[in-house]
């Protein structure tokens, strides 16, 4: 062996220790973190419209995982519960139809009564009221079209927000009344006429429901490179 490569020996091995330290370093952060946010706190990257206006594409949500109760890590199972979604709170949840993490809204507890007619909720036998406070608002529908569009305050017991609704394209408007059972929520987006949710879907349970969202983290203009929209930026959303 020559003196050149017996010096380059322990030079070679010292990077290699090195290397090996923050490899297991970074395995053991990632093994404490992750379990961690699972069971904690999470984001959520908005990929679509459902939820316009009150959450937009490029929008990253933060979600607290504690707020019904302590799960299991990276699993549905609860160790123990302490509360329940409420009517009119912003939940992530896993899809009956597909297990796809989605964000909606919790419009139907167990134990109500709710229907639909004609575009208007109606539960527990009441018919909600909507004001109107916008109009010939351009709302992009599919990928190349856009439509006039309203925004209506829609006054859910427990929780004023505002929905959209787009005039021009079919939707799902009306449906019989239904009684929620123990354990089963009625999920809809603020973007009714643009929503896959618990009208086409049905009910959701609550183990799929992992949390309750009521901020903006942060949010960037899919449309423009990811520039970031500071004005969104730690929002509340009702």
């Amino acid at each position: 062996m020559s003196e050149e490569t017996s010096k380059k020996a322990p030079l070679r091995n010292r990077a290699l220790r090195e290397a090996g330290f923050w490899i297991r370093s970074f395995v053991l952060a990632a093994a404490i973190v992750l379990p961690l946010r699972a069971a904690v706190a999470d984001w959520y990257d908005v990929p679509t419209g459902s939820m316009r206006p009150t959450i937009l594409e490029g929008d990253r949500i933060f979600v607290r995982n504690l707020a019904f109760g302590l799960r299991v890590p990276m699993t549905r199972s609860w160790v123990v519960r302490w509360g329940e979604p409420q009517r009119g709170q912003i939940v992530t949840l896993a899809s009956p139809e597909s297990g796809e993490r989605l964000v909606k809204r919790v419009i139907g507890v167990p134990g109500d009564r709710i229907a639909m007619d004609r575009g208007r909720l109606v539960i527990n036998g009441e018919t909600l009221e909507y004001e109107l406070i916008a109009e010939n608002v351009q709302e992009p529908v599919g990928d190349d079209r856009v439509f006039a569009a309203e925004h209506y305050m829609e006054h859910l017991p427990g929780q004023d927000h505002i929905v959209t609704h787009v005039p021009a394209i079919s939707a799902r408007r009306d449906f019989e009344e239904m009684v929620i059972p123990p354990g089963r929520f009625f999920v809809m987006g603020d973007n009714r006429d643009q929503s896959r949710d618990s009208r086409y879907f049905g009910l959701v349970e609550e183990h799929s429901i992992y949390g309750h969202s009521t901020h903006v983290a942060i949010s960037f203009w899919p449309e423009r490179l990811l520039k970031p929209r500071f004005e969104r930026w730690m929002d509340p959303m009702s």
